[in-house]
């Protein structure tokens, strides 16, 4: 093969898809829409909080009042000596928006509560004045049991255990702070990302064949060069479109995600002295420095707050190590996919007839799909170690076991193994290429495939 062909054809492929209008609206689209999905949900937590209401109790248990202290969200007023049926008719006048009846003790020691609004509301109303009910009730009990102390001792005995999770780095020794929350999540993302961009650029590659094939492009191009430099080009030249895109998306992303953040900080601070802030922030990083250990700081947050072991597990991410994982295995995982689409995409004439041959291409990516979200709960059963070594599911379910930490020699085995099966995969994609990219009239069988792989 002729590498200053080849040069010329993905110089070729990636100037025109550049300059096309569908990838610049997608280029500048995509980073959009995972700004506002990351933005979005803050803004509606925080303009989700519903207005405060007023609320009438009518408490005709004597238990319950005590406990219904007014917030943000519900501000109580005791009408307790008044019939609640007069509340009900009347709230307009008293400038009520709901009342609360609470019924007499009744032998189980409980009561029914009955909520009369002149509006709906939200669950979170609903939930706050059930917990207030619960725990009126729960210290009445308690009381009647005529125990000196019980309320304290059933104080007492509650627990609230958190497990702090630790993995032992296998290279190192090291023993680090792991949230499987963090990890879950990083895993079902790299998961995702690698099966969507194989998915998506390896069909681009099938596209594009078919299109040239049946609009008679390819008799032109294969007139000055060999089918196999055509091919090979083509994929590459795709290849480095999908990563300009995958970097663009990136860096985009990143800078709207920013503006948003710089947009919705201060309403996250609130009536906050900036200042004050600042200076607590100075004061936590020098206490930091003055423990010479930071890992120290992290675990003593990990074994206090859910915060500090997210925030520690966040720290001990090699995002290095992983950007790098997820370029090797994507770019071969891509080859691999992208050579066998391009196979198919020159064995037919137009996208109908490629779904019947596409189906031994497309199962392989869905089993490692479906593998990958089983490695989010068990990234070390066989089935997940087994599926991160076999070449056809390899990238997806590898990436997706990375973040919990994999074996040194299974990466390295397992990129090997992808290397041979992508360079073999290829090899054959280029026979079927050479034959099917100039057969026109007939449609293309199974057969026809292991017909043109045989020959020489």
């Amino acid at each position: 093969m002729n590498l200053h062909t080849i040069g010329i054809i993905i110089r070729r492929e990636y100037l025109t898809r550049v300059k096309k209008k569908s990838f610049l609206v997608t280029t500048f689209v995509v980073p959009v829409l995972m700004a506002a999905l990351c933005v979005v949900p803050m803004l509606l937590m925080l303009n989700s909080k519903e207005e405060t209401k007023t609320v009438a109790v009518v408490d005709r248990s004597g238990i319950v009042m005590p406990y219904m202290q007014s917030n943000e969200v519900l501000r109580y007023v005791d009408m307790s000596d008044m019939p609640l049926d007069s509340v009900k008719a009347h709230l307009k006048e008293y400038n009520l928006d709901a009342v609360l009846g609470i019924s007499p003790i009744d032998a189980q020691k409980s009561v029914t509560a009955d909520f009369t609004s002149l509006k709906p509301i939200g669950m979170t109303t609903t939930e706050l004045m059930s917990g207030r009910i619960e725990e009126a009730v729960e210290a009445y009990r308690i009381s009647t049991y005529n125990i000196d102390g019980l309320d304290q001792i059933m104080k007492d005995v509650k627990a609230d255990i958190r497990i702090n999770s630790y993995t032992i780095d296998s290279e190192s020794g090291e023993e680090k702070v792991s949230d499987a929350g963090v990890n879950s999540i990083l895993s079902m993302v790299l998961g995702i990302i690698i099966f969507l961009f194989i998915t998506m650029f390896g069909g681009m590659v099938m596209s594009a064949v078919i299109e040239e094939k049946s609009s008679r492009v390819v008799e032109v191009l294969i007139s000055s060069v060999r089918a196999t430099e055509l091919m090979f080009g083509k994929i590459i030249g795709i290849a480095a479109v999908a990563l300009t895109q995958f970097l663009l998306w990136i860096l985009l992303t990143g800078v709207l995600v920013s503006v948003g953040m710089g947009f919705i900080a201060p309403k996250l601070i609130g009536d906050a002295d900036p200042a004050a802030l600042v200076e607590q922030m100075s004061g936590g990083m020098q206490a930091m420095e003055g423990m010479n250990a930071s890992s120290d700081m992290m675990d003593t947050l990990s074994q206090n707050s859910e915060l500090g072991s997210i925030i520690a597990t966040i720290q001990g991410i090699n995002i290095g190590a992983i950007a790098l994982y997820f370029l090797v295995f994507f770019i071969l995982g891509y080859l691999l996919y992208a050579s066998l689409f391009a196979a198919i995409g020159s064995a037919v004439e137009n996208e109908g007839d490629s779904q019947q041959l596409q189906m031994p291409v497309t199962i392989p990516l869905m089993i490692g799909y479906i593998i990958a979200l089983y490695a989010f709960n068990a990234p070390d059963s066989s089935l997940a170690v087994w599926g991160s070594l076999i070449p056809f599911t390899s990238p997806i379910v590898m990436l997706a076991r990375i973040p919990f930490g994999v074996p040194g020699w299974q990466i390295a085995l397992s990129i090997v193994l992808l290397l041979a099966t992508t360079v073999a995969m290829a090899w054959l994609s280029a026979k079927i290429y050479k034959v099917g990219i100039l057969m026109f009239g007939k449609k293309t069988t199974f057969k026809d495939l292991w017909k043109w792989l045989k020959m020489k």
